[in-house]
């Protein structure tokens, strides 16, 4: 009985440290589509069935700025540090994948249009940024964090 008990208070106590593979809500490191290093760790969350997504953590070098500033952003993003920005907005479950909504390239400020798509049973998220058809775009793999 005291080891059907341990069991059972385990698995409870577990529960959380598992993802949830069906959904993008949870901690993501981005990888960079041209260097194929880490960039960043955003943490999507939900709200009313909508995703949103804001900078926790940036992956700077030595001589870089570790807590830059969006510069190049508009309107009330413009100049606020990069860690803590709002990047995703708006995105909403679409079939298989989510699409709607928007996310913002802190690089350069702007803001596409975008679509995202659980692969790898969970454990990576495609992320497309695009202007109009998505095919003009880019996209990134992004990696579920525990």
């Amino acid at each position: 009985m005291r080891t059907l008990l341990c069991a059972a208070l385990l698995s409870v106590t577990t529960l959380p440290a598992f993802a949830d593979d069906t959904s993008a809500v949870g901690l993501w490191k981005n990888i960079d589509d041209k260097t194929g290093k880490p960039k960043a760790e955003i943490r999507i969350s939900e709200s009313n069935g909508v995703l949103h997504g804001r900078v926790e953590k940036l992956y700077r070098g030595p001589g870089e700025d570790q807590n830059p500033i969006c510069d190049k952003c508009e309107g009330e993003d413009k100049g606020r540090p990069i860690v803590g920005l709002s990047i995703i907005d708006g995105m909403k479950k679409d079939g298989d994948g989510y699409s709607g909504g928007t996310i913002l390239d802190p690089e350069n400020g702007k803001v596409y249009k975008s679509k995202m798509k659980l692969v790898d049973g969970g454990r990576k998220l495609d992320v497309r940024g695009y202007i109009g058809v998505p095919m003009l775009g880019r996209s990134q793999v992004w990696v579920r964090q525990e």
